[in-house]
């Protein structure tokens, strides 16, 4: 299970919790939202890959001609 750590600035105070069950569905949304954009930039990825290499060009002469 997943604590939160708070701590207050002006009295020190330091309070340790368990997530609520919004900080938890936060949380798994967040992970969720980052698998997906990570999974996305590697499709695109291998995409650009795989058009360099039917075009038959590198990258750095992709950016020659796209400049």
């Amino acid at each position: 299970m997943s604590k939160v750590y708070e701590i207050n600035a002006e009295t020190g105070e330091s309070i340790e919790r368990d997530l609520t069950t919004a900080e938890k569905a936060d949380a798994a949304k967040a992970a969720k939202d980052w698998a997906e954009a990570k999974a996305l930039a590697e499709a695109k990825k291998s995409e650009k890959a795989a058009l360099l290499d039917r075009l038959g060009i590198t990258a750095d002469e992709a950016k020659l001609l796209l400049q």
